[in-house]
């Protein structure tokens, strides 16, 4: 008998939240309801200025984890709506697992050790507000992934690559799993033996894209990659950018708009104030395929296929870069594996709290540096108890 999840997801791109229905049954996951919902402008605004300080903060994050929480609730409450449809009710749904927005994360930002019995633990920030989506919803709700990974050392992400070998591992074939969200993060499948997995973040994925679409086209995303594909990458500016230090950082390693944001972007103009903007563009397209070939060819040069996921998948300019940067090997959307790009992310929570309920870690420390496997989450209840375990 099938055990039902669903699993939320809202990242960096801040385009808006998806939702995913999944069936787990004989060590296998299935991908049967999916959903989403939108970001008003407004809200997209305001996630993208608590990136950084600013006035009244705290009071403006919670109130923005509560805008967050009714959005997951309109999404969760398609998928009942699509749940119902196929004879699943409400009570056979375990949990939900809702990530969160991400608007800090700065691992390796430690405070003062002597106030936390001496050990070292940056912080990520996640808001949410899962005691009102559980209250919205009626389900339990599984939340807070990253932190139980950070105590232990860890950077917290990315926490997709377990998801990534259960869903896309094959027996002797060397996969890598590409997610293109707002920032780019690479997971390595050497065949199906799990301790052989490597992930890390490449760099920024659309974030800088979007950002210099918006600005100066008005769209919050670049469709197709059309306008990119209309300029010529600036070999100066494609070379400053890729000397940033991150890059050849070695993993264990994950970064966030904490680092690749608008004024970092601003910095690296200085001397190229006269480029037409569509050639900024097609450069910061360039960066972000520059940085996921080199990260690829430079710890598994033996790759056989790669799968693409997030909204990236969707760029075909950006796609055909990554293709020409990787001569022979395969770029495809997972969709050729069964799940759509824009699912993956979402699918991998609800994974993860399939996996806090079975007590299993979540980390690989492979991939976070983590002293150790963690189970990740925490459960807030259901309005009645009969949903949990």
């Amino acid at each position: 008998m099938a055990d039902y999840y669903m699993g939320l997801m809202s990242g960096t791109s801040l385009d808006g939240a998806d939702g995913v229905l999944v069936a787990f049954e004989n060590g296998a996951a299935r991908v049967i309801a999916s959903a989403s919902a939108d970001f008003p402008s407004a809200f997209r605004d305001e996630l993208l200025a608590l990136n950084t300080a600013g006035a009244n903060e705290l009071h403006r994050a919670a109130l923005a984890a509560n805008q967050l929480a009714g959005i997951y609730a309109r999404v969760v409450h398609a998928l009942l709506a699509q749940a119902s449809s196929q004879g699943i009710k409400p009570g056979e749904i375990r949990a939900v697992g809702a990530h969160g927005q991400t608007v800090r994360h700065r691992p390796q930002e430690f405070g003062d050790d002597s106030l936390s019995g001496g050990v070292s633990a940056g912080y990520t920030l996640q808001l949410n507000n899962p005691a009102l989506l559980a209250e919205l919803t009626g389900l339990a709700v599984v939340a807070d992934f990253r932190t139980a990974d950070l105590a232990a050392g860890g950077q917290g992400a990315p926490l997709v690559p377990a998801f990534h070998h259960a869903f896309f591992a094959r027996p002797k074939r060397h996969i890598a799993v590409l997610n293109i969200g707002g920032i780019s993060n690479l997971t390595l499948l050497s065949g199906s033996n799990k301790t052989n997995i490597q992930g890390f973040d490449c760099g920024p994925g659309n974030a800088l894209m979007d950002f210099w679409c918006a600005r100066h086209t008005g769209a919050g995303y670049d469709a197709g990659g059309s306008w990119a594909a209309s300029g010529t990458p600036i070999p100066g500016l494609l070379s400053k950018l890729l000397d940033a230090p991150y890059f050849a950082k070695a993993p264990p390693k994950s970064t966030g708009r904490d680092l690749f944001n608008p004024a970092w972007l601003a910095t690296q103009l200085q001397g190229f104030e006269q480029s037409a903007p569509q050639d900024v563009q097609a450069t910061l397209t360039a960066l972000t395929a520059q940085a996921c070939a080199r990260d690829l060819l430079r710890h598994a040069p033996g790759t056989e296929e790669l799968l693409v996921c997030g909204g990236g998948a969707l760029n075909d300019e950006l796609m055909r870069q990554l293709a020409l940067a990787l001569p022979g090997v395969p770029v495809k959307s997972t969709a050729a594996h069964g799940l759509p790009p824009l699912q993956v992310e979402a699918a991998a929570f609800a994974w993860l709290a399939h996996a806090w309920h079975q007590r299993q870690p979540g980390n690989l420390v492979e991939v976070t540096g983590a002293r150790g496997p963690r189970v990740l989450g925490a459960l807030y209840l259901a309005p009645t108890v009969a949903h949990c375990v």
